[in-house]
């Protein structure tokens, strides 16, 4: 009887594993593809698509999203598109109140998607948030403005994300000294933050009892 009981329990948590990944997956996806169907809203009424076609196309206003996308990043490669893109970024700037707020916002999506940007592009070892225990964070660049006259030598910033939920964390504003940089992925990173430590990327290298100590501070700074 126990066998038995053990057999059935063991084939439950199978189908377990194979079903919550594939649910959850598929869960986000229609969250994402119904959030970005409400564009369709900002159309015309006689443009919807139930007004066109008569019946609701799940995830055309998602297709439409892409293309809209794809066709702006399109047309603002070349010489006329950026001068429109700069053009319509000084109108914004100087409005009250949007314009402030305008800035801000372009200031961390330009650091955070520009393929020639460093935000986000190493990920790191530091002890946090107490001596002898250990967490993964993300270079995100230097400290700046009044801030620098206040630190006592090389400094870098760094965003620590939370457990399991990485859209959130801690800024932090660490000695170079005291950060080591992984041979590790960002997204190899952020998967084994997500996990809660339970999907461990492979070492890059064969661990020994040199190599396998958190607390190695390497000679120079790695940034």
């Amino acid at each position: 009887m126990t066998t038995k009981k053990t057999t059935l329990k063991s084939v439950f948590l199978t189908g377990l594993l194979v079903l919550v990944p594939l649910a959850i997956t598929l869960w986000v996806l229609g969250l994402v593809i119904g959030t970005m169907d409400q564009t369709l809203l900002l159309l015309p009424e006689s443009w919807q698509p139930e007004v066109l076609f008569g019946f609701h196309l799940p995830g055309l206003g998602a297709v439409l999203t892409l293309a809209f996308i794809f066709i702006v990043g399109l047309l603002t490669q070349n010489f006329v598109g950026q001068k429109l893109v700069q053009w319509w970024d000084a109108i914004l700037r100087h409005i009250p109140v949007v314009g402030p707020l305008y800035t801000s916002v372009k200031q961390v999506s330009d650091t955070l998607l520009s393929s020639s940007g460093n935000a986000f592009r190493k990920a790191l070892l530091i002890e946090y948030p107490r001596k002898g225990s250990y967490t993964i964070g993300f270079l995100t660049g230097i400290p700046g403005g009044d801030v620098l006259n206040h630190l006592e030598g090389d400094h870098v910033s760094v965003y620590v994300p939370t457990t399991p939920n990485p859209t959130s964390g801690f800024f932090l504003m660490m000695p170079k000294s005291e950060v080591v940089e992984l041979d590790m992925t960002v997204d190899a990173a952020l998967k084994y933050i997500v996990s809660m430590g339970v999907v461990a990327p492979a070492p890059s290298t064969p661990m020994t009892s040199s190599s396998a100590s958190p607390a190695r501070r390497p000679t120079e700074p790695p940034m």
